[in-house]
């Protein structure tokens, strides 16, 4: 796997990170079911070492922050929150990317509000507005910039040119894209960041693809006395060093198993078995 830690500035972030996204009700819509579990979680994420944590605006929408806010505020200094703004939550599983400054500027403030903090770490515009004028849709977030209420600008969903565009207008540091074994269309993207020295964070980690590859990755596991899961996060984990991952998960059992994932040393061939 190589190195097990990727640098923002001057903060080491352990690249297996946690996403929040689940600690949400049906749809990632309203507030989580389980408040109590859900907070045990967050804490027990950071007791086992994640010192990243992934939220967005969106999730809940705003219940998500509240709630990674209310198990874990005041933060410890090295815990490193990234959250998201630009997109509408008009119901359950119903996103509408709204790329307007005055959302924007609002989704930024709340965000500051909710999870009680001076300065965002790392805010990401959740979707490029295909409505908005990407430049007018960032000029809060440079103000925001600016005046230090944001560390670090990252996009999520985007093409390589759409990267160019925006560090044509301000710098970026992370790009979150659809990433796993069974889907990967945004390779290219990949790459780019790498070269860049970007971080390159995949949403939805865990998709294992097709059987045939299902059939590799369980035949592997059974080696490594894995579970699948495990050798999925370790893959990518192998696959390119900006990589940061942030699998989700409402069981304390299952964040202490994807944990283990960085434990697992995949040999050159079983990664090009895979990779294939």
């Amino acid at each position: 796997m190589g190195k097990t830690t990727f640098k923002f500035g001057e903060l080491e972030v352990k690249r297996l990170g946690y996403g929040a996204m689940q600690l949400t009700g049906n749809g990632v819509f309203g507030e989580v079911e389980d408040r109590e579990n859900a907070i045990t979680v967050l804490r027990e994420a950071v007791a086992n070492g994640v010192n990243f944590i992934d939220t967005a605006e969106a999730y809940g929408p705003k219940f998500n922050e509240s709630l990674i806010a209310d198990a874990l505020s005041p933060f410890q200094k090295d815990l490193f929150i990234a959250t998201k703004g630009g997109f509408d939550r008009p119901g359950p599983n119903n996103w509408v990317p709204n790329g307007a400054p005055e959302k924007i500027r609002q989704d930024i403030e709340g965000s500051l509000q909710r999870l009680k903090v001076d300065s965002i770490d790392l805010w990401q515009l959740h979707r490029i507005d295909p409505n908005v004028e990407v430049a007018k849709t960032l000029a809060p977030v440079i103000e925001a910039v600016k005046e230090g209420k944001i560390k670090s600008v990252g996009l999520s969903e985007v093409t390589i040119d759409q990267i160019k565009q925006v560090q044509d207008i301000l710098p970026v540091v992370s790009v979150q894209n659809l990433y796993n074994l069974g889907n990967r269309q945004w390779e290219s993207v990949l790459d780019f960041t790498a070269e860049q020295g970007l971080a390159f964070i995949p949403w939805f980690p865990l998709a294992s693809g097709p059987h045939k590859l299902e059939d590799k990755i369980k035949a592997i596991a059974e080696k490594h006395k894995a579970t699948t899961a495990q050798i999925a996060l370790a893959w990518l984990l192998k696959r390119s060093p900006n990589i940061l991952l942030i699998p989700g998960t409402k069981s304390v059992d299952h964040l202490k198993e994807n944990l283990k994932a960085t434990e697992i040393e995949l040999t050159e061939e079983e990664f090009e078995s895979l990779a294939k």
